[in-house]
């Protein structure tokens, strides 16, 4: 038996030409200037005679709107303007970072270097330093560490949310600070000096 695969497609279905079914019609020219309220068939014969098509956009509007232009232009259009939203969305990830209240400083600066290339990249970053045992008796020490991992991300970083203690873990979420933010507050400090 063969198992046939619908294609996921995210394509908006426009209704052209003779599919349009509303008897009135707020028309757009080419340029997107609107031209009037006309009939259906009116439309369609301007349409005709500038060699365009005739493309429903707005069909919940009162009355709906159409668009003379060119078919597959007009797709090509919109595919063009999905690319460009898609492409402005930064997906931001937040990544974790793993650090204990007694480590040793070589093992804490590469914990380090690891959290800033995710800061770089555009990445959130959760420091969580883990309490083993009777470690979580003296939580001072995660306290202490985190102060050190902040020092050295402060550069580059932001707290979001502040240090809270979660059973076993001490959590502080930071991201990276935007470079345009950093040079207005270095300008702002500047100027106030």
């Amino acid at each position: 038996m063969i198992k046939k695969h619908k294609r996921q497609d995210n394509r908006k279905f426009y209704r052209v030409n003779e599919r349009i079914s509303a008897p009135q019609l707020r028309v757009l020219g080419s340029d997107g200037k609107q031209i009037d309220v006309l009939g259906r068939l009116e439309a369609l014969n301007l349409a005709r005679n500038e060699g365009l098509d005739l493309v429903e956009i707005a069909p919940m509007a009162n009355p709906p709107v159409a668009k003379i232009i060119d078919y597959k232009k007009f797709l090509y259009q919109e595919e063009k303007k999905h690319r460009e939203e898609k492409r402005k969305a930064k997906v931001s990830e937040t990544k974790e970072v793993r650090l204990g209240p007694f480590m040793g400083e070589n093992d804490l600066e590469t914990m380090i270097r690891r959290a800033r290339e995710f800061l770089e990249g555009g990445d959130k970053v959760r420091l969580v330093v883990y309490f083993s045992g009777r470690q979580i008796t003296h939580p001072e020490f995660g306290h202490q560490t985190l102060d050190k991992a902040l020092a050295m991300l402060s550069d580059i970083s932001k707290v979001d949310r502040e240090r809270r203690l979660e059973g076993r873990k001490l959590i502080i979420l930071i991201s990276p600070e935007k470079k345009g933010q950093k040079d207005v507050k270095e300008e702002n400090q500047e100027s106030s000096i």
